[in-house]
């Protein structure tokens, strides 16, 4: 079984099926099928069975809807008709029309025997059946023009013949299941899309009672985007299961589109006339399908950037925590911009100021990209004062890239601090007191050494004053 796919030739079959020559002496050609034994009516030929499958005309397969008349043969001119009618000139109901398009859509191009033999007697029993009042007869009397299809003796016949019995139930029972009209649609993902990252579409092919359709081919057309495997075109063919297609599809534009294109089958079938000749049969190549089509869009972006920032001692390259860094567009005043493109700002509105770690880094996720971030120091931490200036704060700046860390460095200079020192005049220069200052880059923990002994030193000095004072009185 599969789906028979329309080529240009065949969409334009009732132009190019006329434009081919007629070919002297030739005969009807079955093609794949089975030979029955023959219904009998008045002036059968002896000896002569019925077939039951596709034919060959002019290099083409058709099959016949008009049982009991004269077989196409290559010499008989066919032009476009109108929607196919009962043996009998009657419209064929809804149901019944819609089955035989699908059935020419999904089987007309079978390699079967017992499927072709099965399309064939589904064919006669839905377009020659029993029609008295339009004068179509089982009455065997009736010669080939007015005899109907007796469609329980050649359903008999096929159990001779393989599975083509069971191929007429599968048949119908596929019919009944997937008949049309069809619809089509598509489903974009609801989620933000991301340029570079998989997302997932869905595909329904849907038939009227709500169902899906299996096993369809459909063509998809993407715009923007690419299959997950690669390639913006491919031919996907619908669960066998009768969920809805899911398909991955890969974002690598801002607007990806999605589109889909099918055969589906018509409403109702058409058929082609035999020209200047009512004994011959008509003929359908296929159910004269419809195309369906659906699109649906989104748009996508690029995947967010982090920024990194590390604030340190620029002597000691050791980390400096509890710094304020005001987080900007490369303006150094506007607010960066978020991955859903909202202003990146504090609770009042302005851009949003963060502080450094323990660490000494300070982390900014979920950056749209690319764009130019800058990180400035609000006010020095404790320690850093002096080599602050409001004015030029320090600053750092760079682009963030899709998907990419930006690591971004401020350094601070730290104070020089002023250390007092005293020195008490000896014997000689007595009463005077030298004082100097210095700046010094002795470790913290050396200072408060030095300042230890220097305090020492002071009340020392205060005990003998004292004690001279005691000495006098």
């Amino acid at each position: 079984m599969g789906w028979r796919r329309l080529t240009g030739a065949v969409l334009a079959a009732g132009v190019t099926l006329l434009a081919v020559p007629a070919v002297a002496g030739a005969q009807a050609v079955e093609e794949l099928g089975h030979e029955v034994a023959a219904q009998g009516y008045n002036g059968k030929p002896a000896g002569e069975g019925d077939w039951l499958g596709s034919y060959q005309w002019r290099g083409q397969r058709v099959w016949c809807v008009q049982y009991s008349l004269l077989a196409p043969d290559s010499t008989q001119e066919y032009q476009n008709g109108d929607e196919l009618l009962s043996k009998g000139g009657v419209k064929l109901p809804d149901k019944v029309a819609s089955h035989i398009s699908y059935l020419l859509l999904r089987y007309a191009g079978t390699k079967s025997a017992d499927e072709a033999a099965a399309l064939a007697h589904l064919l006669h029993s839905w377009t020659a059946y029993p029609d008295p009042a339009n004068k179509v007869y089982l009455d065997p009397t009736k010669d080939f023009q007015e005899i109907a299809y007796d469609a329980d003796f050649h359903y008999r016949e096929l159990a001779k013949f393989g599975q083509a019995q069971q191929a007429v139930d599968r048949l119908r029972q596929d019919a009944e299941a997937n008949s049309g009209p069809w619809t089509a649609s598509v489903s974009a993902p609801t989620g933000d899309q991301v340029i570079g990252a998989p997302g997932t579409w869905v595909v329904d092919i849907t038939k009227p009672d709500g169902g899906q359709v299996a096993g369809v081919p459909v063509t998809v057309e993407l715009t923007d985007a690419t299959l997950k495997g690669g390639g913006a075109t491919g031919e996907i063919t619908t669960p066998a299961d009768g969920k809805a297609l899911a398909v991955e599809v890969v974002p690598t534009g801002p607007n990806p589109s999605f589109t889909v294109k099918l055969d589906s089958p018509a409403d109702r079938p058409r058929v082609q006339v035999p020209v200047g000749n009512v004994a011959m049969q008509r003929i359908v190549t296929t159910g004269g399908e419809k195309k369906l089509t659906a699109n649906a869009s989104t748009t996508a972006k690029t995947a967010p950037g982090v920024v990194k920032v590390a604030k340190t001692d620029a002597e000691t390259g050791k980390a400096i925590g509890g710094v304020a860094l005001r987080v900007t567009a490369a303006d150094g005043t506007t607010p960066a911009k978020r991955q859903d493109d909202t202003a990146l700002t504090g609770p009042e509105g302005e851009p949003i100021v963060l502080q450094t770690a323990a660490d000494g880094t300070a982390v900014v996720p979920d950056l749209r990209t690319p764009q130019e971030v800058c990180v400035v120091e609000v006010a020095p931490a404790k320690g850093y004062e002096e080599h602050f200036d409001p004015n030029a704060p320090p600053k750092a700046c760079g682009v963030v890239d899709a998907g990419q860390t930006l690591a971004l460095a401020l350094t601070n200079k730290p104070d020089k601090p002023i250390v007092p020192i005293t020195i008490p005049a000896g014997s000689e220069g007595a009463g005077v007191v030298a004082k100097a200052s210095y700046t010094t880059t002795a470790p913290t923990g050396a200072l408060l050494g030095f300042g230890g002994v220097v305090l020492a030193g002071a009340v020392l000095l205060g005990l003998v004053v004292r004690r001279r004072a005691s000495a006098r009185s």
